[in-house]
């Protein structure tokens, strides 16, 4: 299911890049990144510019298969470059990707790494690798107290659909949230959910078998879209972990797990930057939440009601392509 158009991905990618260019003016480059432990700010912007790279290459070559991911996974080339020198790569990283991907078109044929075989994957895979990166560059800045420009609009210095925000990742940091166009954090809900229903999930985390049984499942709701009638306009994802398959749809119903949240925060529990256990939580998690003084222990605007357990095992293993 895409929820934007081919032409808007392209779009995307470039826009969401400018937003990530603008946030990381003035900052330390040597900032450790907390939500990608082991890395620093240079780190992170050398991926994203070789992630880009990888795709165009993968793109303008019509490859067939696997391509080398040393673009991707080397991040020693940031060592040594000033910001001028990564604003400049990643600026032209992501214009040479989107051209690539208007000239090849939606259709052709070309290897990627999960279902798909055609440029639209790749152009929906970047523009959500650079909007779960912006969040990364924007928590960093945070931490070191740095002052980007971090506009938190979906579309560079332009007027556009409303914006889903979240909380800052930093505790007690008084950084902006990090926001994301509510169309754009839909198409990555919906994408995350593509993935997350892939065999290969069983083939990485056999131990999910385990959680599958009763008819158990998992609902998604959030809290900062407008209400809607449509299943395929609603922002509502429920996954099904009976039998031998995952399943996931844009239907509103009772679950054994129910999570609710502004899209933005759905994004970043998904991608692993906020924990379940940040969260407030209530009935059948085996959790006391109070914090001693009566008030909640709470530290995101995560609501999860039910087993969190089980949504613990599900992210755990629904998360292997992020781990590789």
């Amino acid at each position: 299911m895409l929820s934007l158009s081919y032409a808007r991905h392209c779009a995307e990618i470039i826009a969401q890049t400018e937003l990530l260019r603008a946030c990381v003016v003035g900052a330390d480059l040597t900032a450790p990144v907390p939500t990608c432990p082991g890395w620093n700010l240079g780190q992170l912007l050398w991926h994203l510019g070789g992630a880009h790279r990888w795709a165009e290459t993968i793109v303008r070559t019509r490859a067939a298969g696997p391509v080398s991911e040393e673009l991707v996974n080397e991040v020693s080339g940031a060592a040594g470059q000033d910001l001028a020198a990564l604003d400049a790569w990643l600026a032209e990283g992501a214009g040479q990707l989107a051209d690539t991907l208007r000239a090849a078109g939606p259709d052709a044929r070309v290897w990627t790494v999960a279902p798909g075989g055609t440029p639209a994957f790749w152009a929906r895979r970047m523009v959500h690798e650079t909007v779960i990166h912006r969040a990364d560059a924007l928590f960093t800045v945070a931490a070191a107290g740095s002052r980007g420009a971090c506009n938190v609009s979906g579309a560079a210095g332009a007027p556009g659909p409303a914006t889903a925000t979240g909380a800052p990742a930093v505790s007690g940091g008084r950084a902006p949230g990090f926001g994301v166009d509510r169309d754009v954090a839909v198409d990555a809900l919906d994408e995350w959910m593509d993935f997350a229903c892939l065999p290969q999930v069983f083939a990485t985390t056999p131990g999910l078998r385990g959680v599958m049984s009763g008819g158990r499942t998992l609902h998604f709701h959030a809290t900062d879209a407008a209400p809607e009638t449509a299943p395929e306009t609603a922002a509502d994802w429920l996954i099904g972990l009976g039998g031998d398959t995952l399943t996931w749809s844009r239907t509103p119903a009772p679950a054994t797990v129910a999570v609710r949240a502004p899209l933005a925060e759905l994004l970043l529990l998904l991608y692993g930057r906020r924990s379940t256990h940040d969260a407030g939580t209530g009935g059948g998690n085996g959790r006391d939440d109070d914090n001693g003084s009566g008030g909640s222990s709470r530290r995101n605007a995560i609501e999860i009601t039910g087993e969190v357990p089980l949504l613990d095992a599900w992210l755990d293993g629904v998360s292997f392509w992020l781990k590789e």
